[in-house]
């Protein structure tokens, strides 16, 4: 059972009133014996002479009383098995009544539970609304109505800024490449002028990647996905793999995708899924080894939809591996690849999974390299490769 600290509330509440009946019982059952063990005696009074009928009269009062005696042993011995039995008849009642009332007691606390738990980041607007008289439960509810409140207030604050700074960041943005390319436009621009632009226009690409992975993590994190749909996820790497192919070649690299099936189906929002099956291809190219290989494969167990992907490579610590999904974690300056990283490719990913309701695993493999796998829950209704819309 465990230590009594550790036990849960409804246990304790349980033993709690189940010691306090059988506590009643114990001293009710006493005083009852008590009250009822005296034993009857009597003296006879001293007599200057007695006879010989007296002591006929005097014997068979003292077989009456030995007779009475008896008796009342044989009643405080009934009435001690008696008290026995109705005291265990008692604990197993006690333990019962005790076990209804702590129920009782809690059943309003395993409400509001329920209700809590039924409220995620998607129907914030929702309220425990419990009614009934100012107690302690009901202080309780409003305590987690108003945090309810402010969490809402909080997610609808941070969707309205993510929202406005979709806009508001890439006006200026634009207005930038807009400069450079009149710049490189004019007539025989100098030599630092081009070179400038080019780096200029690096630079611009690099910021609206970040941004754009700074949008697509909010929306994994915050965002509602209304826009649920049977997705396959080896049609979406195919497309990866396919869009990739020039950085592929240009590393020579080797793709293993013969394990890529059609009948890995998920339920989710197509663009984020897709944007997790391209950042999860895209982190194997750019921190690859040249002339390495990648491995892309889709798998469907009892579990759920898998999507993995592995690549070559040296021995990694599993110990950073698992801060990968942290933003802007990275293995090292050697994991960071000629075009740069802004560090947020695997905790978007991270971020899609969990939004999906899925889990990610990294895995340092002992052979040398990483192993990306995303566990996706299977699309309800799958026969045959094809699922119910």
């Amino acid at each position: 059972m465990g230590k009594p600290w550790s036990w849960t509330v409804g246990r304790r509440f349980t033993i709690l009133y189940a010691a306090g009946f059988l506590g009643s019982a114990i001293v009710l059952l006493a005083l009852t014996y008590l009250m009822s063990g005296g034993r009857v005696s009597s003296v006879a009074p001293e007599q200057p002479s007695i006879g010989p009928s007296d002591l006929a009269a005097e014997q068979q009062i003292q077989d009456l009383e030995s007779r009475l005696a008896d008796v009342h042993a044989q009643q405080s011995h009934r009435l001690l098995v008696g008290s026995l039995i109705a005291l265990l008849v008692m604990a197993s009642v006690s333990l019962l009544l005790g076990r209804i009332l702590a129920g009782h007691v809690l059943r309003p606390l395993r409400l509001i539970t329920a209700a809590t738990r039924r409220i995620s980041a998607e129907n914030l607007d929702q309220r425990l609304a419990v009614t009934g008289p100012v107690d302690e439960v009901k202080e309780l509810a409003d305590t987690v109505d108003g945090l309810l409140e402010r969490l809402e207030a909080s997610f609808v604050a941070q969707r309205r800024f993510v929202g406005n700074a979709s806009h508001e960041l890439r006006t200026p943005l634009a207005t930038m490449r807009a400069s450079l390319d009149v710049a490189a436009a004019k007539p025989e621009p100098a030599a630092q002028t081009v070179a400038l632009v080019g780096r200029l226009r690096t630079e611009l690409d690099r910021v609206d990647h970040l941004l754009d992975g700074f949008l697509v993590l909010a929306r994994a994190q915050h965002g509602t996905l209304a826009d649920r749909t049977p997705v396959s996820l080896g049609e979406l790497a195919r497309e990866a793999l396919t869009g990739r192919s020039g950085d592929i070649t240009a590393k020579k690299l080797t793709v293993d995708d013969d394990s890529v099936g059609r009948d890995a189906w998920t339920r989710g929002s197509r663009a984020l899924l897709s944007r997790m099956v391209e950042n999860m291809v895209d982190n194997a190219i750019v921190h690859n080894e040249r002339s390495g290989w990648i491995r892309v494969a889709t798998e469907r167990d009892g579990t759920g939809t898998h999507f993995v992907v592995e690549t070559g490579g040296r021995v990694l610590d599993q110990a950073q591996v698992d801060r990968l999904t942290q933003p802007f974690e990275r293995l090292g300056a050697d994991r960071t690849g000629p075009e740069g990283s802004c560090g947020l490719g695997l905790s978007i990913v991270a971020a899609i999974v969990a939004a999906h309701g899925g889990r990610l695993t990294l895995l340092a493999r002992p052979e040398g390299g990483l192993r990306v796998e995303a566990a996706m829950p299977t699309a309800v209704g799958f026969r045959r490769g094809e699922v119910k819309r």
